[in-house]
């Protein structure tokens, strides 16, 4: 294993929040990425039809792959909203980086890059690779399943934030519709139509009272309401023959849609509701146009898998102390370990609530931190 450079890992994260990258964007960081790979001397350099960017270090015997994914999209910057610093800025100030992306989660993106140049590959007995994957904010793990197509690996990190702990598992994320149709009238004569406002309010207070699941690791399942749409809009002297509810389901491990849904369908309060999961879709930005439901379920490895506890021997020898936990929010592990059931863990820089922040920052100490870390976790993994 040879030094990380951390003054490049630095210029290379300035360089990647210098440029901003929305979801369907993200050709600018993958750009960068892919020539920051090529001088790094990656073994092999690839961006799939979606647009993902892999990059690949072969070790000197063969064994398992190792998946190492950072998303490189980021949820925009608020019109109105001050900074304190240009969000596209990658200023230093102290000991603290800022920008959008920082955190979430370019940060990690050149973190793993530099870690995995710096390893020692003739003693690896493995490959890593190095996936930039996009359009996670609107679809988490839909991309990133083309790179587990291409690359299929045997064990995945995901570097969303964990301030330095080791997650285990992470909760899920479902969107629901309810929906109910009345039947307009002018509303100086209310009695003769009637309001889809009010069918809605029965199932509201219904979800409401609902008792859901907890689990000890993940925390309590969450059923909250986002929005509340009803038409005609605006409803100039019109009672309002639609309305509908979005819901925000945070999923714990094993709940599938069908169960969801039925759950939902079963309540007193929503006889007559139409109550259904919506399906995304999103152009990437090579134009092809990724497709998926809008439920991405919820995962779990046990604490005593052999991968969590090669992980934890790494990081302990790159000098971190760890603890174990979960991801309170979904990420691209939906996939990974939820639908593919590779085993994953998640390793990254800051903590949770870092994301989607005005002034959003990174802590140039878990920067560096981080790098050793997933050093550590690629040595005591694939290392002879």
């Amino acid at each position: 294993m040879t030094a990380i450079n951390f003054d490049a890992l630095t210029q290379f994260l300035q360089s990647l929040v210098r440029v901003e990258t929305l979801s369907s964007g993200e050709k600018p960081a993958i750009d960068l990425t892919a020539a920051e790979m090529q001088r790094l001397g990656f073994d092999r350099i690839a961006i799939d039809a979606q647009g993902n960017l892999t990059g690949v270090i072969e070790g000197g015997q063969p064994g398992p792959t190792l998946l190492f994914d950072a998303h490189c999209d980021t949820v925009g910057v608020a019109p109105g909203v001050p900074w304190q610093h240009n969000p596209f800025g990658g200023d230093i100030d102290g000991e603290r980086m800022f920008g959008r992306g920082t955190s979430d989660m370019k940060g990690a993106l050149a973190a793993m890059v530099h870690a995995a140049a710096a390893v020692d590959k003739i003693r690896l007995a493995g490959r890593v690779v190095i996936s930039a994957s996009v359009l996670e904010e609107v679809l988490e793990g839909v991309a990133l399943s083309g790179v587990m197509a291409a690359v299929k690996p045997d064990l995945v990190v995901i570097g969303e934030s964990t301030n330095l702990n080791l997650a285990h598992g992470g909760r899920g994320r479902a969107e629901i519709h309810l929906e109910t149709i009345g039947r307009p009238s002018h509303s100086s004569s209310p009695q003769l139509g009637v309001n889809a406002v009010h069918l809605m309010l029965p199932a509201i207070q219904a979800i409401d009272a609902l008792d859901l699941p907890t689990d000890p690791l993940l925390g309590p399942a969450i059923m909250a309401l986002t929005d509340i749409i009803s038409e005609p809009y605006p409803g100039h002297s019109v009672i309002p023959s639609r309305c509908r509810v979005t819901y925000d389901r945070r999923l714990l491990a094993g709940e599938t849609a069908a169960g969801v849904l039925s759950q939902l369908r079963a309540l007193p309060g929503l006889a007559g509701v139409n109550v259904t999961i919506p399906t995304g879709e999103y152009a990437a930005y090579t134009g092809v146009k990724l497709t998926s439901e809008k439920f991405f379920p919820a995962w779990k490895l046990p604490a005593d898998h052999a991968f969590v506890q090669s992980a934890l021997a790494g990081l302990r020898a790159s000098g971190l102390s760890p603890e174990l936990g979960a991801y309170r929010f979904c990420t691209n592990a939906a996939y990974s370990a939820g639908v593919a059931n590779v085993p994953t863990i998640g390793f990254g820089p800051s903590a949770e609530g870092q994301a989607h922040v005005v002034d959003e920052y990174i802590e140039l100490a878990q920067l560096r931190a981080v790098a050793r870390g997933y050093q550590g976790i690629i040595e005591a993994t694939l290392g002879q």
